[in-house]
């Protein structure tokens, strides 16, 4: 096994009990390789890959694998543990080989991870899952030229020789077949999951004034803007409170900003949130913020906003507006315009949201089977050819 043996050729899985078990037989079958776990490392790109597996898990006649670093899921598989350097948990996964016959479809969710294109050229299909461009995002988080340009290459590399692109909106689809020539005809548009018995609708009514936002605090993620526009905000409405759930490079910096602006008052930094914690926030807020700036895949809290009927205002970028335009298309602003933002929280604070039920009933328009059902039509579209 590689965590602690010298067969590097099968990653330790856990089974329903945690005991080591063998793999299941039988078609369709797909392999799963991510990042890390989300019961080891929280984040939307994890809790998209875990729901996901969980979910095609319960799909009938679906068989199903999954790998990643750190604690598996129920019947998953882990590399080893999170932590340590790039190269040490890279070449674990590059090495490690798919538990599953010939002809199982390996889908990658990240591109550093996972065994080689040309491991499986001829014995396996390969779908690459595109959550976002690295290279970009890390340019964004103030990475150097050079830094940048490697992991380009880096995804390049990785993403030859799939059949299948996964992307989560349309805005990403563009983005892929226009920075890494990906061929159009081989990309599928498919929209995350929302857990809806996660999150749910409280009978208690929101706290007045009571705004959230759930998020990275990294630069593109929009703080910095909505801080800029929250004393408006607070003028209109003077019993407005923000509440800023997240952890991130940005924090201090944020932290400083919303502390000059004289907004410590009403602004409070929750940190790290756990599902149920966050639910409950959720459930307080009268209305949910995303302000993203650049590079959003999709947007997964809004989803989760919109399940436990609370209406997110977003920004017009990448696939958030693709998550309330079926809804309420005025729920969208132009990004970076604090302006914009501050005058649409201020009329959602009046009452100008979707009731929650409405909220609800959308968001259940995304629920994970309807997303599992969605990629086995993909994968069984990929197996007939």
């Amino acid at each position: 096994m590689i965590r602690g043996t010298d067969d590097r050729r099968r990653p330790v899985r856990a089974s329903d009990d945690g005991t080591a078990s063998p793999g299941r037989t039988g078609p369709p079958r797909i392999h799963m390789t991510g990042a890390e776990w989300f019961s080891s490392v929280p984040g939307g790109l994890n809790r998209y890959f875990t729901d996901l597996y969980q979910a095609l898990r319960r799909s009938p006649g679906v068989h199903v694998s999954a790998a990643a670093f750190g604690d598996a899921a129920p019947g998953g598989w882990s590399w080893g543990p999170i932590g340590g350097s790039t190269v040490r948990r890279a070449s674990a996964a590059f090495f490690a080989r798919p538990p599953a016959p010939e002809g199982t479809i390996i889908d990658r969710h990240f591109c550093l991870y996972g065994p080689p294109a040309a491991e499986l050229c001829g014995r396996h299909h390969l779908v690459v899952h595109f959550h976002g461009p690295w290279a970009a995002e890390s340019r964004a988080a103030g990475s150097s030229e050079v830094v940048a340009r490697l992991k380009y290459w880096i995804e390049r590399s990785r993403y030859v020789g799939a059949e299948r692109y996964v992307v989560l909106s349309r805005r990403f689809r563009d983005l892929l077949a226009e920075t890494y020539r990906v061929p159009e005809s081989r990309i599928r548009i498919i929209p995350p999951g929302v857990d809806l018995d996660r999150f749910q609708v409280s009978e208690e009514d929101p706290v007045a004034g009571t705004v959230l936002c759930v998020r990275r605090l990294e630069r593109r993620m929009g703080i910095d803007v909505l801080l800029r526009c929250w004393p408006d905000v607070v003028a209109a409405h003077p019993e407005a409170r923000l509440t800023i759930v997240g952890t991130g490079g940005e924090e201090a910096a944020l932290r400083a900003q919303a502390s000059d602006s004289g907004l410590s008052g009403s602004v409070r930094f929750e940190g790290r949130a756990h599902d149920e914690r966050l639910a409950h926030l959720y459930q307080q807020a009268a209305l949910t913020v995303v302000p993203s700036v650049a590079l959003e895949g999709f947007g997964l809290i809004a989803l989760e906003s919109l399940a436990v009927g609370r209406a997110p205002i977003v920004t017009d970028c990448g696939g958030l507006p693709d998550a309330v335009r079926g809804l309420d298309p005025s729920l969208i602003v132009p990004a970076a315009d604090a302006e914009a933002l501050a005058g649409r929280i201020i009329a959602g604070l009046d009452g100008e949201v979707p009731a929650p039920d409405r909220c609800r009933a959308h968001a259940a328009s995304f629920s994970w089977p309807i997303a599992a059902a969605r990629h086995v039509a993909m994968y069984e579209e990929l197996i007939s050819g």
